[in-house]
């Protein structure tokens, strides 16, 4: 029986707000691990920071990722929050807390031009993320 087995990953983000690709960390523990086939899942546990796969070919896109969560969430805005970080909640809300990426022989299916990136909305900080996998017969 293949013992499903968490890993938590610590990274700093550089800016308030910003995209830290972590493809090649998942990649990594996938070969870390005895399960050849499943489903990978992200995990953020922080409100003001997600997780998403989107295109990492070509970094114009998520300076527009980023450019257009500005301009739909301000970060000065008429919030209730105290903190001064309510767009970052927002942000993170919008962009979501996990992903599940499925993989077999211990390569992520993801597309050609995709990437997973950490989505940073209130830093710079110290952050975290859990990486699972769950195993599963492809056939």
């Amino acid at each position: 029986m293949t013992m499903v087995k968490s890993k938590v990953y610590t990274i700093r983000t550089p800016e308030r707000e910003c995209f830290v690709e972590i493809t090649q960390y998942l990649q990594e523990y996938l070969h870390e691990i005895d399960i050849t086939n499943g489903v990978l899942l992200v995990f953020i546990p922080h409100t003001t920071a997600g997780v998403t796969i989107n295109e990492h070919a070509d970094p114009s896109v998520v300076r527009d990722i980023l450019t257009y969560l500005k301009k739909l969430v301000p970060y000065r805005g008429n919030y209730k929050h105290l903190e001064g970080n309510s767009d970052a909640h927002i942000k993170a809300s919008l962009v979501g807390a996990s992903l599940s990426i499925p993989f077999e022989s211990k390569k992520l299916l993801l597309g050609t031009w995709q990437g997973v990136f950490f989505c940073e909305f209130d830093g710079p900080r110290t952050r975290r993320f859990i990486v699972t996998a769950t195993p599963c017969d492809p056939k």
